[in-house]
Parts: C-alpha cells; sequence; structure tokens
C-alpha cells in the first residue's frame, strides 16, 4: 500500500491561507488531498493560530556575503580588506569567521545555517513575563470573562498601570497555543464558544447540501414578518445524545409550541411525523413554515401537499431569522438539557411538555400565555 505523501511546507500554506478565509476543513482536506482529520489535528495542534513567519534581520550577514568572506578567508585575504569590501566593519567579519571554526574551517552554507539557529530566541509571552498580570487573567478566565472583557476591565481598574495591559488576541493565543504551556487546556472552557481553537472571523460551517427547489426567507411575504396574521411557524430539531431528535415547531405570532417526535435525522421521518402533528392543526393555523438550512426537511414538497402550508429556509448560519424557534429552543432546555437522551419520551410526553410551556406567561405578551393568545385568535 503506497504511503500518502507527507505534509510539506507548501501544503501547510495552503491550510493556513484558507482557513484564515473561513474555508470549512472538509474543503482544505480536498484541496491538498488529506483526511479531514489530519487538518483538524494539525489546526488543534497550533490552536488555529499560524505562528508569525521568520523574517532574516536586514543587519544581519546574508548567504552572499558569508561566501564573499569564505572565498577571501581562502584567498588569504586580511579581515579588514574582506570587511572592506564587503562595507562592514572588520569586527563583524572578525566575530563571524571566529564563532564558526576560524581561517582553517569557516565554510559559508554552514555558518549562515548556524546564524539561523541561534537567532531563533522566541519573545517570552507576555503573560508568562507578568505574574500578576497572568493571575488576573486566570481568575477572570475561570469566571466565564471574555478575553475582550478582561482586555477592557484592566484598563478601567488599573489605568495608572501600563505593566497591566494586555490584549484579547494575547490572551486567545496563550489558551489556544498549549506549546506555551501558560494554561491548561481546560481553560478553554470557560470560553462561551468552548472551541478548541482559534476560527477565523470568516469561518464558515461546511455546507449540508443544497436543498432542492428550496424557497429562500428573502422571498417570505412581509405580512408574515410583521406577525399581523396567525398560522405561520418556525421549526427546528433540538439534539440529544445517541443521535436523538425532538422536532420544535412555533406559531409566530401567539409563540404556541407543538413539539414532535421524531426517530431519525433524515428527511423522510421528519417529514413524516411533522406531517401528522401539523395536520392535527385547523386550516387557519396552517398557513407557512419557516426553517432553517438542515437537509432534514429537503422533502419540503411532500410536507407542503400532506399539510397545504408553504416552506421557507433561513439563510445559511442566520438563526436569528428563526429568533421565535431559538428563543423557544433555550426555554425548552430546561425540560430536556444537552447531553440527555430524547429517544425514550414518547409523543404524549413531549404534548405533556408543551402543554406546560403554552401555559407559561411571556413576557412579549405582555403576560398572557401562548395557549390564551391562541385561543383569542380561533375565537
Amino acid at each position: 500500500m503506497q504511503k500518502p505523501p507527507p505534509m510539506n511546507d507548501q501544503k501547510k500554506a495552503v491550510i493556513w491561507d484558507e482557513w484564515k478565509n473561513g474555508i470549512p476543513m472538509i474543503q482544505i482536506a480536498r484541496a491538498i488531498e488529506k483526511p479531514p482529520a489530519t487538518i483538524f489535528s494539525y489546526l488543534r495542534y497550533h490552536g488555529g493560530i499560524q505562528l508569525r513567519h521568520r523574517i532574516r534581520s536586514t543587519r544581519s550577514l546574508s548567504l552572499g556575503e558569508r561566501e564573499e568572506i569564505s572565498r577571501g578567508v581562502v584567498t588569504g585575504q586580511s579581515i579588514r580588506s574582506i570587511a572592506s569590501f564587503l562595507g562592514r566593519s572588520a569586527s563583524t567579519v572578525c566575530r563571524e569567521i571566529k564563532k564558526n571554526g576560524g581561517r582553517l574551517r569557516y565554510r559559508a552554507a554552514d555558518a549562515d545555517k548556524a546564524a539561523w539557529q541561534r537567532s531563533k530566541r522566541p519573545k517570552p509571552c507576555l503573560l508568562a513575563k507578568n505574574i500578576l498580570l497572568k493571575g488576573l487573567v486566570t481568575r477572570k478566565v475561570s469566571e466565564n470573562w471574555s478575553p475582550e472583557q478582561i482586555s477592557g476591565w484592566l484598563k478601567l481598574t488599573y489605568p495608572d498601570d501600563e505593566s497591566l495591559r494586555v490584549s484579547p488576541e494575547t490572551i486567545y493565543k496563550s489558551l489556544f497555543i498549549q506549546t506555551r504551556g501558560l494554561f491548561r487546556k481546560e481553560m478553554r472552557n470557560h470560553l462561551r464558544t468552548k472551541r478548541k481553537f482559534r476560527h477565523s472571523k470568516n469561518h464558515k460551517v461546511a455546507s449540508r447540501g443544497a436543498i432542492v427547489g428550496g424557497v429562500s426567507i428573502s422571498e417570505r411575504p412581509a405580512l408574515i414578518e410583521d406577525r399581523a396574521v396567525p398560522g405561520h411557524w418556525e421549526g427546528d430539531l433540538i439534539c440529544g445524545s445517541k443521535n436523538s431528535y425532538i422536532a420544535t415547531v412555533v406559531e409566530r405570532q401567539s409563540r404556541f409550541t407543538v413539539l414532535v417526535k421524531v426517530d431519525g435525522k433524515d428527511t423522510e421521518t421528519v417529514v413524516t411525523a411533522l406531517s401528522k402533528q401539523m395536520k392535527k392543526l385547523p386550516n387557519l393555523l396552517r398557513q407557512s413554515l419557516t426553517w432553517d438550512r438542515g437537509t432534514e426537511l429537503a422533502a419540503h414538497r411532500k410536507f407542503s401537499m400532506a399539510t397545504n402550508m408553504d416552506v421557507y429556509f433561513c439563510d445559511p448560519s442566520s438563526p436569528w431569522q428563526r429568533g421565535t424557534n431559538e428563543n423557544t429552543n433555550g426555554l425548552l432546555r430546561q425540560y430536556f438539557p444537552k447531553g440527555h437522551c430524547l429517544s425514550g419520551y414518547s409523543q404524549r410526553d413531549l404534548n405533556r411538555v408543551a402543554e406546560k410551556l403554552n401555559s407559561r406567561p411571556r413576557k412579549t405578551l405582555d403576560f398572557e400565555t401562548p395557549a390564551h393568545r391562541l385561543d383569542t385568535v380561533l375565537l
């Protein structure tokens, strides 16, 4: 079996260029013909942050200058003569020859390589040098403060102490680049996103595939947007452990919630279960459904035929376009905590939870309940 080609500098450069541009890992993997797991491991090792490219100082001797020194040594020229030809001081040339074996053993290529190695003096991280600052940052990260909040708080709290200044980016680097050894990796769990490494601001989640014939939310009529007419719903899946799911559907005007038991995430299972529950509603309440880009509703035409409801799809990575449903899903986590298996709930169990939620007063409804608001609409 032929071994795959190694991860060379060219492929590493492609990874960083594409990552900074927000390209998903799976697409980067295809571009360099590597498994996605390899890209993930490489980025995680570096914390998702590319180290600064080393550049030779313009004041240092170049390889060409060292070759001139080598030729001068071989032909027996004096140090002052060589230095004059190069436009360098005699002491610079003298030190160069002494550090690299003297006149008898001086070789330009070896001297240049040794100088490059000697120049590897990484600048100590600010938080490694300043113990007080590191302690303050550690305490605030442990209290779930963001790096930006910590940076701003330090400026306000210690306005006259310039030593207690740190940028948000420095804190992120110290958290994500584990080779710095400043913070335990568990500290990253205090960040809001709990990511394993830094993402580009342009980062996009890989597409889950196109939905054939899907109508964009931008084409949804304005009367749906202003909640003036009942019967328009927003929906999504909430997930639990062991690949378990519940479909949640919320009426935009009344915030009335319907929960649907689904035995899987495939579109046939979801659409069948969703259609069965939505068909129980009065015709007045079956106008439209707005869903995210999940392929679980790829068979949206089948759903529309079964329920006589229009279906609209949100833009990719735009959960705020289903704000009512997102908010409701947050409330439902009181009943279905993250990490719990959802497959043990029957449809009757889900109906009871929905009834509880629909009987809770909502501030957005002037503390009426969704059930009462919906009854008002139906009268």
